[in-house]
This record gives C-alpha cells, structure tokens and sequence, in this order.
C-alpha cells in the first residue's frame, strides 16, 4: 500500500480547506458584514410590497386592454350568426 498515506494526507489537506472555509464565512458575516436595523428592513419591506403592487396593477391594465382589443379584432372577423 504505497499510495495509501498520499491519499491520506490528501484528504485531510482538502477537509482542513473546508473547515477553513467555513469558518472564514462565519467570522465574515459575524465580523463584517453590516446588518441593517429592523427599521431599516421595515422600510425596505414597505417598499417592496407598494412597488409590487403597482407593478401587479399595472399588468392587470395591460391584460385586461389587450383581451379587449383581441375581443374587438376577433368579433369583426369571427362572428357567429347564430348569436
């Protein structure tokens, strides 16, 4: 078994880069990283939520515009006589 103790020590060299990782990542965001305060995120969430909803209101107008318009174009060249 002459290659066994390479491949040994290859592996914990690739365990200590993972454990190295992790805990680099850790002391980063404890460290680091700044959080934003809970007034901050309350602000941010409001935002979003009023954005959202214009941007919901404004593809309902457009849907609703366009089934109308495919409804107008569709009826002059589809009618049914019987109706």
């Amino acid at each position: 078994m002459v290659g066994s103790s390479s491949l040994s020590t290859r592996a914990n060299k690739d365990k200590m880069k993972v454990i190295t990782y992790f805990k680099e990542a850790f002391n980063e965001l404890i460290y680091k990283v700044s959080w934003p305060t809970w007034a901050e995120l309350q602000s941010s969430a409001i935002v979003v939520m009023v954005t959202s909803l214009i941007i919901a209101l404004i593809v309902f107008g457009m849907d609703t515009a366009f089934q109308n318009l495919l409804k107008f174009i569709y009826g002059m060249f589809f009618t049914n006589p019987g109706a």
